[in-house]
């Protein structure tokens, strides 16, 4: 038996998760503290990266009061239209829940012909298990709880994001540290909001659910798999929703603005500015909060399902069944201290000392979570156990899960600074994009798109190694808690994540109030910053789903009953084949939905500069209104088609082509998933930030290429702008489209396993 005993577990796992909250509380009361109200700009004294305080304002003599209306007014603006637009965009995918809740309580609920007898267990058929029909409304159930959860991460962390955007804003007139810890914070709160809510809910929902299942744990735990696909569909159209939102207004933006009217970036005049502002937030704020939460609970639940047919579950032992959740709530833990080192610990003084203040985050997360890992794997697992394995019981160790999570984590490292090394413009890969500018877009083009293909060499095989490695000592539990470790420090990697578009809106609040240069100089250095760390996070998102949905896949195929998944076999080859190509057409799908999108928000930017008299000179005010309008029109219209081509393909495939063809789709899928996924992500990532290594111009390389509005930063400019759709739409949607095609098929195996294959029963 394990040290630590049931009572241990189920104090320590609500314990950790209520730590997390009341920090997210603690953090988000210090962020309040710096006031968006004329004359209280001061009030907050001299601290740590202060420079005692006074305001760039005093010294070149601008009115501090107009600045500080000016940004509270901007504040508002963006708030209130992120808030219409996800209120809008929850209406469709509420009714899209309920029509799909009713979908799995049929779908399960007919297996036994919606009977209330007790049926002998899947995996044990000597005992009786809950009735199919009872399964059915749990699983229900947790769909719909991880929809809400889910809907809610999104919703909380862009309410947070808007909050802390014009304080990040106020805060730079005092220095770039004190913008960044404030930013910093933000971020934080979002992290721990949502990492801590996933644990303790899941938490809840298996202790409410054990009330009724009793000793029936293989039934148990089929229904929480419910819980991973209600946050993951919900994620997909966040992401989708709010990709397209937040890149027709930003291409709008750019095109008409910088290259056609040679204004700079977030200038008031520019009719869609605050549409692109708001767009930050509910694209990657709202979308990649109900992404890694939707991660979260599928490798949960993989790792779950696995270990409720393994010894863990045929003995009954609560502690070690629970290791998925102990192992994230070490992770709360860990990422705590973690947070501390970058708020309390460390000061910074300059520019140039963010990025290494965010990558320590990663470094230090990932080293105390391995003594972490190491201690709880001690404490919670029997010295020696077996885990399920294809209808077989394989032997395993304690140390061996150490191995699995350690290797997940540190895959996630590897990919994070890989990701980095391809994306900032501190190292010579996005240096030599910037180059290539010299001769125009096509040449920058043709440099971006190699160094997105190229990009993806090392992260597929860390990804590879921590397959190989984990399967080998502990069969597909090892695959799920290799993805477990990976986002084990997720609420690190979210703060990281949420600082970037909160950075982004600050500098555009410091251009839209008209704050002077320097401070648009200190924004800029934390939004360079920011683009990295976003683009380390779609890193860890690509690889975390990556092993996610290979586990699901697993505990698939031994749901499905599938004895083995043989290439050579029609049935499975041109599932392979199909599955492959479904990452192409959802991305010509998500990819064509900004273009037309973004076209739309061109015309009507480029109407108001020629109808709206004075609005060049700035003495009239253009119409917001319009643009933020046909962003969230575009957006609510455009994400439909894509999320019905995810949803349904396994219910088609399964239905009428049957379990075997449908592995095969999920393969495919996988496989080609992760790489266009990689290389949109870093392409996009690479070629945004060559443009912004051109427009800081801080080495003489970077100045010779040109202030803004030279023919080379206008050939920037379009590779940002190409880039735009395939790191925010495209890549980051594609790591949903995996996992939720994996989970889907495992949360409807049993109705596939009975009813699926119509089609070849009767060719």
């Amino acid at each position: 038996m394990a040290i630590l005993g049931e009572l241990g577990t189920q104090v320590l796992i609500p314990v950790a998760g209520v730590i997390g909250i009341v920090f997210a509380i603690a953090q988000w009361v210090i962020v309040s503290k710096v006031k968006v109200t004329p004359g209280a700009a001061n009030a907050s004294g001299a601290g740590k990266n202060g420079y005692g305080d006074y305001l760039i304002e005093e010294e070149e003599g601008l009115n501090d009061h107009n600045v500080v209306v000016k940004c509270a007014e901007i504040q508002t603006a963006i708030s209130e239209g992120a808030t219409s637009f996800l209120f809008t965009m929850y209406q469709y995918v509420g009714i899209f829940m309920v029509i799909f809740a009713g979908l799995i309580f049929v779908f399960l609920g007919s297996i036994e012909g919606f009977s209330t007898k007790g049926q002998p267990c899947t995996y044990n058929k000597g005992k009786t298990c809950k009735p199919a029909l009872y399964t059915a409304l749990f699983s229900t159930a947790a769909f719909l709880l991880g929809a809400v959860t889910s809907l809610v991460s999104g919703f909380l962390g862009m309410k947070i994001a808007t909050y802390a955007n014009a304080r990040t804003t106020l805060e730079a007139r005092k220095g770039v540290g004190k913008a960044f810890i404030t930013a910093f914070r933000s971020g934080a709160v979002m992290g721990f909001l949502l990492s801590s809510s996933g644990l303790v809910v899941l938490y809840i929902t298996i202790n409410v659910f054990k009330i009724y299942y009793g000793d029936d744990w293989e039934g148990l735990f089929e229904s929480i798999t419910g819980y991973g696909l209600g946050g993951s569909s919900m994620a997909l159209f966040g992401r989708v929703g709010g990709g397209i939102y937040t890149k027709a207004a930003d291409v709008g933006a750019d095109l008409v603005g910088k290259v056609e009217r040679n204004i700079p970036e977030d200038d008031p005049r520019n009719p869609a500015v605050i549409a692109d502002n708001v767009g930050d937030n509910v694209g990657d704020i709202a979308g990649m909060g109900s992404d890694l939460f939707g991660s979260y609970a599928e490798s949960s639940c993989a790792a779950l399902v696995v270990a409720s047919i393994s010894s863990f579950g045929l003995t009954h032992d609560f502690t070690a069944m629970c290791y998925p959740l102990l192992v994230s709530s070490v992770g709360i833990i860990v990422c705590l201290l973690t947070t501390l080192f970058a708020t309390d610990f460390f000061e910074i003084k300059a520019a140039s000392e963010i990025e290494p203040a965010l990558k320590k985050q990663l470094i230090i997360s990932t080293a105390l979570m391995t003594i972490g890992v190491a201690i709880i794997s001690w404490l919670a697992l029997p010295a020696k156990f077996t885990i399920f394995n294809f209808g077989a019981q394989k032997e395993v160790a304690n140390w061996g899960l150490f191995f699995c999570v350690g290797i997940g984590l540190w895959a996630g490292l590897i990919i994070g600074f890989v990701t980095e090394y391809y994306t900032s413009n501190a190292y010579s890969p996005v240096q030599d994009v910037a180059d290539s500018c010299r001769t125009g877009a096509a040449t920058n083009v043709i440099f971006g798109l190699a160094l997105g293909y190229k990009s993806v060499i090392i992260p597929i095989f860390a990804i590879a190694v921590s397959i190989y490695v984990s399967f080998s000592i502990a069969a597909m539990y090892g695959i799920a808690m290799a993805a477990l470790g990976m986002l084990s420090t997720m609420a690190t990697g979210l703060a990281i994540d949420a600082y970037g578009p909160i950075s982004d809106n600050a500098g555009g609040i410091a251009e839209m109030a008209g704050m002077s240069h320097r401070i648009r100089e200190r924004t800029d250095a934390l939004d360079a910053a920011g683009n990295t760390t976003a683009a380390i996070g779609k890193g860890f998102a690509i690889g975390s789903a990556a092993l996610v949905s290979l586990a699901l896949f697993g505990a698939f195929v031994s749901r499905a009953g599938v004895q083995v998944v043989d290439v050579l076999s029609p049935k499975v080859f041109i599932g392979l084949l199909v599955g492959a190509m479904l990452p192409y057409w959802f991305s010509a799908m998500t990819m064509k939905s900004v273009g037309s999108a973004a076209l739309k928000m061109v015309e009507e930017v480029r109407r108001q500069f020629n109808t709206i008299p004075g609005l060049m000179e700035g003495t009239a005010k253009p119409d917001y209104a319009t643009c933020v309008k046909i962003s969230t029109d575009a957006s609510i219209k455009e994400m439909i088609p894509p999320g019905a081509l995810v949803m349904l393909t396994p219910l088609i495939v399964g239905t009428l082509f049957g379990v075997e063809t449908l592995s095969g789709v999920l393969a495919g899928a996988l496989v080609s998933g992760v790489q266009i996924a990689i290389s949109a992500s870093n392409t996009g990532g690479a070629w945004d930030n060559a443009k912004k290594y051109i427009e800081a111009g801080n080495s003489d390389h970077a100045r010779s290429l040109g202030p803004k509005g030279s023919d080379c930063h206008k050939a920037a400019v379009i590779g940002d702008t190409i880039g735009d759709p395939l790191k925010d739409t495209s890549g980051p949607s594609l790591n949903i489209l995996i996992k939720l095609m994996a989970v889907e098929s495992l949360v409807f195996a049993p109705f596939f396993a009975t009813y699926g294959g119509v089609l070849f029963k009767y060719l």
